[in-house]
């Protein structure tokens, strides 16, 4: 097994992981586009995100998505990790640990002091792994809307 960049080639099978992600968060997520959205944000002439898959012999098994975002309360930059998501077999095999050092190997690269992310308040497996990586939780209500809706 394998922890590596995104390439271009890897778009469709980063699409469906995405795709499982969201079923598993219980989210409906509409991929029309997809692909070309994170085509342009990972490979485009100003990326601003990196994602990390992994390769287990088939098809991709999993996949870790992240931007530098900037900090009003800190004043510093810091690394937002979007996603994070295995697919259940490979959970418990050590590649979740692989895919947070990718991102915090990249945190420090972009001179980020912190990496930042959120996980449903019901997936206790992955907020148990969270802290054992010494990560430290925050109450917070995440909120979206449309731009649209304004």
């Amino acid at each position: 097994m394998d922890v590596r960049p995104a390439r271009p080639q890897d778009l469709a099978e980063l699409v469906r992981l995405c795709a499982e992600h969201a079923r598993f968060e219980r989210v409906d997520l509409d991929v029309t586009g997809l692909a070309q959205r994170l085509g342009w944000a990972l490979f485009g002439k100003e990326p601003r995100l990196w994602a990390w898959v992994v390769e287990a012999g088939g098809p991709l098994a999993g996949y870790a998505s992240a931007g530098v975002e900037f900090s009003t309360w800190s004043g510093r930059p810091y690394l937002h990790m979007d996603c994070l998501y295995l697919e259940a077999p490979m959970r418990g095999t050590g590649l979740g640990r692989r895919l947070m050092d990718e991102v915090f190997a990249a945190a420090r690269q972009a001179g980020c002091a912190e990496v930042q992310w959120q996980t449903p308040p019901w997936n206790a497996p992955a907020i148990a792994f969270y802290r054992r990586l010494g990560a430290q939780g925050a109450e917070k209500v995440r909120f979206r809307a449309a731009v649209g809706d304004r």
